[in-house]
C-alpha cells in the first residue's frame, strides 16, 4: 500500500490544478442554474479531452522528455505558438484562481482587509512553499490537500442528499441550445472542464521531475498515477454539480459576481440547507480546492515559460528565469486584482472560453508529438485512443467555430 501511495505525484498535482474554478465555481453554477441538466456536458468534456491529457505523462515516461521538447522536435513554430498562448493567458488565469481563493479565505477568517492584500499574502505563502520545498514539498503537500478535499466534499454531498432541501418549481430552468446565454455558459463550463489543455504540458514536466526522484516511475506507474488524478477530478466535478443542484437549484437565488460575496453566499447556502454543523466542512472543501489550484498554477506557469525560453536559447539560466517569472506573476496578479478586478463571473467566463478556443491547437500538437518517430510504436496510443483523439479534435474545432458564429451573429 505504501509503495502504491508513493507512486502518486504528478497525477495529484494535475488534480490540484484542475479542481478549482472549473469545479467550485463553474460546476456549482451548472448545478445551481440547471440542476442535473449539464451532467452530460461534464462527462462529455472529460472523455473527449482524456487522450490529450494522457499523452503528456505517456510521452514523458517513454522518452524522458517533456512535451515542450516534443514540440521542439516538430520545429520552432510550435514552441513560439505555445509561448504566445501561455504568456497571453498566465496573468489572467492566475488572477482568476487567486481571487476566488482570497474570497474564500476572507470569508473563513473574517478578514476585512482589501481583497488584493489577501491575494498578495496567499501568493507569498505559496511562493514560500515553492522556495523551501520546490517540487518535493509541492508533491507531498498536494497529497494531503487532495485527500482533505475529497473527504470533505463527499461528506458535504452525503449531507446534502440526506438534508431537508427545499425546491421551488417556478425557479427551475432547463438548459436550451436555442438560448445564447446557455450556450455561452456551456462553452465556459467545458473550457476548463476538467482543465485547460495546456495542463498536459505542465503534467509532462511534473512527470519528468518525478522520474528524477523515483527511478521506478515508468510508463505503467505514470499512467496509473494519471488515471487516478484524472478520473478523480471527474468524480469531484459531479459532486460539485450535485451540491449546486441539491442546495441552490430552484431556490431563485442567483450566485454573486464578486469573489468575497460568492464565497459567503456559497458557504451560507450550503450550511442553511445542510445544517450549520457543516460550515467547517464546506469551508474546508472550498478553500483546499482553490488553494491547490493557486499553488500549482503559480509553480507551473513560470516553469513552463522558463523551460520554453531555455529551448529557444540554451544559454539562458532556467532556474533564474523561473524565479523572475514567478515574481513578475506574483506582482502582476496583485496589480490586476487591485485595479482591474470588478466582476469575478465575467472574468471566469472569459478565461474559460479563451482556454476552450486554444484547445484545438494544443490537442493537435499533442497528437503529432505522441505519434511521431520519437515514440516507439508499441508505446504509441492504440487505435481506440486515436479514434477518440479524432473525435476530440473535431469537437474542439466544431464548438470553437460555433462559438465564434453565435458571438459575431449577435
Amino acid at each position: 500500500m505504501s509503495k502504491w501511495y508513493k507512486i502518486l505525484g504528478p497525477g495529484l498535482l494535475y488534480a490540484g490544478a484542475a479542481i478549482g474554478v472549473s469545479h467550485l465555481v463553474q460546476s456549482t453554477r451548472a448545478g445551481a442554474e440547471f440542476g442535473y441538466g449539464l451532467v452530460w456536458a461534464v462527462v462529455f468534456a472529460n472523455v473527449l479531452k482524456y487522450p490529450f491529457f494522457e499523452y503528456g505523462p505517456r510521452y514523458a515516461s517513454v522518452t524522458g522528455k517533456n512535451l515542450l521538447q516534443g514540440y521542439m522536435s516538430l520545429g520552432k513554430w510550435p514552441i513560439y505558438l505555445f509561448l504566445a498562448i501561455t504568456f497571453s493567458s498566465m496573468f489572467i488565469i492566475q488572477s482568476t484562481v487567486t481571487i476566488v481563493t482570497a474570497g474564500i479565505a476572507s470569508e473563513i477568517t473574517g478578514l476585512t482587509i482589501p481583497l488584493w492584500l489577501v491575494s498578495f499574502i496567499l501568493l507569498l505563502i505559496c511562493t514560500l512553499i515553492l522556495l523551501l520545498g520546490k517540487f518535493k514539498m509541492l508533491d507531498k503537500s498536494m497529497k494531503v490537500i487532495i485527500l482533505v478535499l475529497s473527504i470533505s466534499t463527499i461528506i458535504a454531498l452525503v449531507a446534502a442528499f440526506t438534508g431537508n432541501n427545499i425546491q421551488y418549481q417556478e425557479y427551475m430552468t432547463s438548459f436550451s441550445f436555442s438560448d445564447k446565454s446557455h450556450i455561452l455558459f456551456l462553452i465556459a463550463l467545458m473550457g476548463w472542464m476538467p482543465a485547460p489543455l495546456d495542463l498536459s504540458v505542465w503534467h509532462s514536466l511534473w512527470t519528468v521531475e518525478k522520474m528524477k526522484e523515483t527511478k521506478k516511475f515508468k510508463l505503467k506507474s505514470s499512467l496509473l498515477d494519471f488515471n487516478i488524478g484524472y478520473w478523480g477530478t471527474l468524480v469531484l466535478a459531479l459532486c460539485f454539480v450535485a451540491l449546486g443542484a441539491l442546495s441552490i437549484y430552484g431556490s431563485g437565488i442567483e450566485l454573486e459576481k464578486s469573489a468575497p460575496k460568492f464565497a459567503t453566499q456559497l458557504i451560507n447556502i450550503y450550511t442553511k440547507n445542510i445544517g450549520s454543523w457543516s460550515y467547517i466542512i464546506i469551508a474546508l472543501a472550498a478553500f483546499t480546492t482553490m488553494l491547490s489550484t493557486t499553488i500549482t498554477c503559480l509553480d507551473a506557469q513560470p516553469r513552463i515559460l522558463a523551460s520554453t525560453l531555455k529551448l529557444l536559447n540554451p544559454n539562458i539560466n532556467e532556474k533564474r528565469q523561473y524565479w523572475i517569472w514567478l515574481i513578475l506573476l506574483l506582482f502582476g496578479v496583485t496589480i490586476i486584482i487591485a485595479y482591474f478586478m470588478t466582476n469575478m463571473r465575467t472574468l471566469i467566463d472569459f478565461t474559460t472560453i479563451l482556454a476552450f478556443m486554444t484547445s484545438p491547437v494544443i490537442a493537435i500538437l499533442n497528437y503529432m508529438v505522441i505519434t511521431s518517430s520519437e515514440v516507439p510504436k508499441e508505446h504509441q496510443p492504440n487505435i481506440y485512443m486515436k479514434i477518440l483523439s479524432g473525435m476530440g479534435i473535431i469537437y474542439f474545432i466544431g464548438f470553437t467555430i460555433y462559438f465564434l458564429f453565435i458571438t459575431f451573429k449577435g
